[in-house]
């Protein structure tokens, strides 16, 4: 009766929340009533890093492993990992292997072990592990119903995981790889109820058309991703980009006031028509953009203000000069020298 309550209430947990480090908490909770470890911990396998990090600790030095990454193959954890098969030691002393590892670590205490894979499929995605528990010395059927368990941390973390692509799915424009306006109203709505100053550019592509037109729309749609690419390693990790639609982004840089905004756009307009693009496919294109900045709230205190404040300015850009950056408040950043037919800086 007690195996069936535990297993009715992890499949209410998995039914009821979407959060895996919740789901994934109730399990281990559950797990440790029931077999009652001194210690335990849920590792989950970093594939891109080879390793193991800890995602849930409790008991003794348990605030110690936070941070602590687990080499694949190495120690109990790693080894479980790497083979996917489950390890029960009941007793070290008994096991000459893993009583040197105890003696190796001895403020581990380990007295006793069982480790068990969480796989799907032929993968393992953590692992689960009991020092120190007492119940049943760890019979086979113990074992059995620990590896049940497994089986539903492993539903969790797929369904976790399902989640997270969906989600990015519905975020994500398939053309470039950078968020899509759907995210960016969602980022938008954010920014404005915290109430922090944040910089809006609208960037329109000139004379995009020219390019589809010319080369036809799969490079077209080739050099809008490597526009994103370009949009991404210029702003930088603290700013999002957008696709907006067709050959317009945008760029959205929080805790950033005019100052820095202008020069941070006036940093993306120089990389822009400096970049080559397609060289992979020989064609080196060039291309550059009517850049049109505004600033939150100085330019606009709601989500449709600070848009139309960018996007005037944008047109401002694209319906003079071209290959600029129009400035709410302040007009176009570069002049044209009409006698030399080049630009030069104007207001700033």
């Amino acid at each position: 009766m007690d195996h069936l309550r535990v297993f009715h209430d992890v499949a209410r947990a998995l039914t009821s929340m979407l959060e895996l480090e919740e789901i994934l908490g109730a399990i281990m909770e559950k797990m440790a009533q029931f077999f009652g470890p001194e210690r335990w911990s849920l590792l989950m396998v970093d594939e891109a890093e080879d390793d193991l990090y800890y995602a849930i600790a409790v008991g003794e030095n348990a605030e110690t492993l936070k941070g602590l990454r687990v080499k694949m193959g190495e120690g109990v954890a790693g080894w479980v990992a790497k083979t996917g098969n489950p390890l029960v030691v009941p007793d070290v002393s008994l096991d000459p292997h893993w009583l040197a590892f105890s003696r190796r670590f001895p403020d581990l205490n380990i007295q006793s072990i069982a480790c068990v894979p969480i796989r799907s499929g032929n993968k393992t995605l953590g692992v689960i592990q009991l020092l120190n528990s007492k119940l049943d010395l760890m019979s086979e059927y113990s074992i059995s119903f620990l590896r049940i368990l497994c089986d539903y941390a492993a539903i969790a973390i797929q369904n976790a995981r399902s989640m997270t692509l969906i989600h990015e799915l519905t975020i994500t424009d398939d053309v470039t790889g950078l968020f899509n306006a759907r995210h960016l109203y969602t980022m938008l709505d954010e920014q404005v109820k915290i109430k922090q100053d944040f910089t809006l550019l609208f960037v329109d592509l000139d004379h995009f058309k020219a390019v589809n037109d010319t080369h036809g729309h799969l490079v077209g749609s080739r050099l809008l991703a490597e526009v994103g690419s370009l949009m991404k390693r210029s702003l930088g990790p603290d700013c999002a980009a957008f696709r907006y639609g067709g050959d317009e982004f945008v760029a959205l840089m929080p805790g950033m006031r005019k100052s820095k905004g202008v020069e941070t756009s006036m940093k993306l307009r120089d990389d822009l028509r400096e970049a080559r693009f397609l060289e992979g496919a020989g064609l080196s294109l060039k291309i550059s953009g009517s850049f049109g900045m505004a600033t939150f709230p100085e330019d606009g205190n709601t989500v449709p203000t600070i848009l139309r404040a960018a996007d005037t300015m944008m047109y401002e850009a694209k319906n003079t000069t071209r290959d600029n950056v129009a400035v709410a408040g302040r007009g176009l950043m570069l002049e044209m020298d009409r006698a030399g037919g080049a630009f030069r800086v104007g207001r700033k």
